[in-house]
């Protein structure tokens, strides 16, 4: 299941790259990507850590197939949007959407309360993620309902995606898989547990603000977005003090892990911008992807796949599989946060580096698994 997720995601990369070229509009687009290929994944791998962090055993097999709802309901959000489907096939995308989201955070709730000592705080940024995809989804009927408020209500539903779903699970993850992957190197984080457990309430607060903020007064964005941002350059700088740059810039995975970490800085800066009027909305979809969304997923892909494909211990075989996918993560890693960057300022060029970034990986994703040891 988790390999075919991260496969999935991949192939809806390149699937909205497609649709994009062939002139397919940008809502559709986002959510081939979006909603067929990143949350399917961020389920999945939010089900692969939480018994890591709980100290538990795995998932049931209702819990292990949530992201095929999640998918599902993805799939017809895209027929929806692109008017292969009717409207009420939206509600019942949401709906879908919101039953899982509800399932799984209910797990990890009852995950949390029967563990042995003290969970990981990395989980309940788990439960927060979860909780800003379910107001999210929550308002698309009232969009629906209301075609006034589509503008205002659109907004919100993207930063809570973006922010609140991506963003706080990926903050919650990546003190914890940005070590796994660089493994002995270096003093360690010795202070990832207290940062995730004391900056949570200011993670949430920065989304809150963030979202509400962009149909309110900009003030109230801004100031989400320095929380935010505060929290993401806390983790950079603990890693720099823990391993240095260079072991960080030479690992395949953690260099794109630690970019996504830096893109997502450089994106809440950006949004800050267009705020003061220094800088346009229309290219920060694109930017987050190619800044934050793929650096995030191929880095973590390329430290999970290989245990996802060969659990249990270490093997040849799984090594072997890291070695090629970590093969040009350094250099893909300066790609996609160099594309983001040019998208953020609406520059064409954004998308020649981004298609090097994402073939480069799947070309290294193909040796991954057409290789015999």
């Amino acid at each position: 299941m988790l390999v075919y997720l991260g496969i999935c995601a991949v192939l809806a990369f390149l699937s909205a790259g497609a649709a994009a070229l062939r002139g397919v509009p940008p809502a559709p687009t986002f959510h081939i990507a979006f909603a067929v290929g990143a949350m399917p994944l961020v389920f999945g791998a939010i089900i692969h850590f939480v018994p890591v962090l709980t100290r538990s055993a795995g998932a049931g097999a209702v819990v292990r197939n949530l992201p095929l709802a999640v998918q599902s309901a993805g799939i017809v959000v895209v027929l929806g949007l692109a008017g292969s489907l009717p409207a009420w096939s939206l509600h019942a995308a949401a709906t879908v959407t919101a039953g899982a989201a509800l399932a799984l955070a209910a797990w990890i709730v009852g995950r949390l309360r029967t563990t042995l000592g003290q969970p990981h705080p990395g989980a309940r940024w788990y439960v927060a993620a979860l909780a800003a995809l379910l107001v999210a989804v929550g308002l698309v009927p009232f969009w629906l309902a209301r075609p006034e408020l589509r503008g205002a209500l659109r907004l919100v539903h993207l930063h809570l995606n973006t922010l609140g779903f991506i963003g706080l699970a990926a903050l919650g993850t990546l003190p914890v898989l940005l070590p796994t992957a660089l493994g002995g190197q270096g003093r360690g984080d010795t202070t990832a547990g207290m940062r995730l457990a004391r900056d949570l309430p200011l993670a949430v607060a920065g989304v809150a603000l963030a979202a509400v903020g962009t149909v309110t007064e900009w003030p109230l964005a801004a100031a989400g977005a320095v929380l935010l941002a505060a929290v993401v350059l806390r983790h950079l700088g603990a890693w720099q003090d823990a391993y240095g740059s260079g072991p960080i810039v030479r690992d395949g995975a953690a260099a794109p892990l630690a970019a996504a970490a830096l893109g997502f800085a450089l994106l809440l800066a950006h949004g800050v911008a267009h705020g003061t009027g220094s800088a346009a909305a229309r290219p920060a979809i694109a930017a987050f992807a190619a800044g934050f969304l793929l650096p995030l997923v191929s880095g973590a892909l390329t430290q999970l796949l290989p245990v996802w494909r060969h659990p249990g211990a270490d093997s040849p075989q799984r090594r072997d599989m890291r070695r090629f996918l970590a093969s040009g993560g350094t250099l893909r890693a300066v790609l996609f946060l160099g594309a983001g960057v040019l998208l953020a300022f609406d520059r064409n060029a954004g998308f020649a580096l981004l298609a090097v970034a994402l073939g480069t990986f799947a070309g290294a994703l193909l040796r991954a698994f057409a290789h015999r040891a």
